[in-house]
């Protein structure tokens, strides 16, 4: 079966939602809010999605390990109309369908990991207020300084799902979300970072607590993405009730001369 670009939503969310934790990006971009930066390709019961809202535009292609044969045919059929530059995350096993068309290089290897134990927020009193577009100048002071090269965009402060903790006028904690669609039940954490002065006094994890608190009572599945020798992350949220779903690689991709 060919790959074919896919523009009927109820068709994606029907195939993305049978692993909602491991598609939880996708399936928030189906949400009118990413919907129109968004282009979607199917091969059978496969995947892929390639999201313009960044730059370069970010391929997400992810599959179980006993899909991830027919997910390696749709890249691999795909790659040829894929932009020269481009930022991938693949599931493992996926890289060779690419990397006769692309050079990749590795950012090296993630986790994808689901709030499956909510019961452990209780564990941690959460802080925090919620920010608005008032708070964007110090919230970009804070990034510069805690957290370069990040992945924030300032529309997703409309989501009014960023809580962060203030210090006079500056924001020195804060966890935000890349993906939040209420109406298609996910949400996946991002931009958590804390002021290097302020680290050490459990302001990552109370800002993540008041957020998932939040979230909960929006959504169904709350997920994240964390590289996975960030060992301080990883316990942070398992201890607050995250698990290890699925893991998975990211990739600067360059097309080869075509």
């Amino acid at each position: 079966m060919p790959v074919r670009a896919e523009h009927d939503r109820a068709v994606l969310a029907g195939l993305l939602g049978r692993d909602p934790a491991l598609h939880a990006y996708q399936l928030g971009d189906l949400d009118d809010f990413f919907w129109p930066y968004t282009t979607w390709f199917r091969r059978g019961q496969e995947v892929a999605l390639l999201y313009h809202g960044a730059d370069p535009p970010t391929l997400l292609a992810f599959a179980a390990p006993p899909r991830v044969a027919e997910l390696t045919e749709l890249l691999r059929e795909l790659a040829p109309v894929l932009p020269a530059r481009l930022w991938a995350h693949l599931s493992p096993g996926c890289e060779p369908a690419l990397a006769p068309a692309f050079r990749m290089e590795p950012a090296g290897p993630h986790l994808k990991m689901a709030l499956t134990e909510p019961v452990r927020l209780a564990t941690t009193a959460p802080a925090g207020v919620v920010l608005g577009a008032a708070d964007l100048p110090a919230l970009n002071r804070l990034y510069a300084q805690a957290y370069p090269g990040n992945w924030f965009d300032p529309r997703m402060l409309d989501t009014g799902q960023y809580v962060g903790v203030r210090d006079g006028d500056e924001v020195v904690s804060v966890a935000g979300v890349h993906v939040f669609s209420p109406a298609y039940r996910v949400a996946a954490l991002g931009n958590v970072t804390t002021h290097p002065r302020a680290r050490g006094r459990g302001l990552g994890a109370a800002v993540v607590a008041a957020l998932c608190g939040r979230l909960l009572g929006s959504v169904a599945h709350v997920t994240l993405n964390v590289k996975a020798d960030n060992g301080p992350a990883v316990r942070l949220y398992e201890r607050l009730g995250f698990t290890r779903v699925a893991d998975y690689g990211e990739y600067a991709l360059t097309a080869r001369v075509r």
